[in-house]
C-alpha cells in the first residue's frame, strides 16, 4: 500500500458559491500566455489595478517571482517547465477557491500544459488570453535583455529561439499588444473579462 492511499482530502463547510455570494463576484483564473516581452507582466499589472479599484480581490502569479521562490528548484528543461506550470495551476486553484481573482503571467508555451491547467481549475474558471505579439517585436524589445543571451548560446531552451511556442488555438481573447496601445488592450481586456466574473 502506497503512504498516497492514506490520502483523504477534507470536505469543508464553507464552499466556493459561499465565498462567491458574500464576495458579489466570481473567482477565477486569467491566463496570460505569449512571447518572453509580449507584454503579459504589464497587461496582468494594468488589469489587476482596474480590478482592485472595483473591489476585487485579486493575485498576480508572474513567472520571475515565483520562480524566485516556489519553483527555484526549477530549471528551463521540458520538464521542468511542465512540473512549473502543474505548480503554478494547483496553486491558482486553490486561490480561486479562495475567492480570489488570479492572473497569472507565463509563457506557457505547450498547448497541452495550458489545457491541463484549465482541465484542473475547470473550464468556467479559467479564461485564456494570448498576448500576441511577434518575435520580432519582442526580440526588439528585449526588455531583460535575454534575447541576446539566448542569440549569442547563454540561455538554453529559450522560447521563440531555441525552444518551440505553440501559439493558442482558441484563446478566450487574443490581445495585439505590437499594434495596439496599452490603453486600448486593457479595454478590451475588461470588456471581454469583467462579464465573466460578475454574478
Amino acid at each position: 500500500m502506497s503512504s498516497r492511499d492514506n490520502i483523504i482530502p477534507h470536505s469543508h463547510t464553507i464552499t466556493l458559491e459561499d465565498r462567491s455570494r458574500k464576495n458579489g463576484y466570481n473567482p477565477m483564473l486569467l491566463w496570460f500566455t505569449g512571447l518572453s516581452g509580449s507584454g503579459k507582466s504589464t497587461l496582468a499589472s494594468n488589469l489587476e489595478v482596474y480590478f482592485h479599484k472595483k473591489g476585487y480581490n485579486t493575485y498576480i502569479l508572474d513567472g520571475d517571482n515565483v520562480r524566485s521562490g516556489l519553483n527555484k528548484d526549477l530549471d528551463f528543461s521540458e520538464d521542468d517547465r511542465k512540473e512549473n506550470i502543474r505548480r503554478i495551476a494547483e496553486v491558482s486553484k486553490l486561490f480561486i477557491d479562495a475567492g480570489i481573482i488570479v492572473l497569472t503571467a507565463f509563457i506557457s508555451p505547450f498547448r497541452e500544459d495550458r489545457q491541463w491547467a484549465k482541465d484542473l481549475v475547470g473550464e468556467k474558471n479559467f479564461f485564456e488570453i494570448y498576448v500576441d505579439c511577434p518575435l520580432e517585436v519582442c526580440e526588439r524589445r528585449d526588455v531583460k535583455g535575454l534575447y541576446k543571451k539566448a542569440r549569442s548560446g547563454q540561455i538554453k531552451n529559450f522560447t521563440g529561439i531555441n525552444s518551440p511556442f505553440e501559439v493558442p488555438t482558441d484563446a478566450d481573447i487574443n490581445v495585439d499588444t505590437a499594434n495596439l496601445e496599452l490603453d486600448e488592450c486593457l479595454t478590451q481586456l475588461v470588456q471581454k473579462v469583467e462579464p465573466k466574473i460578475r454574478l
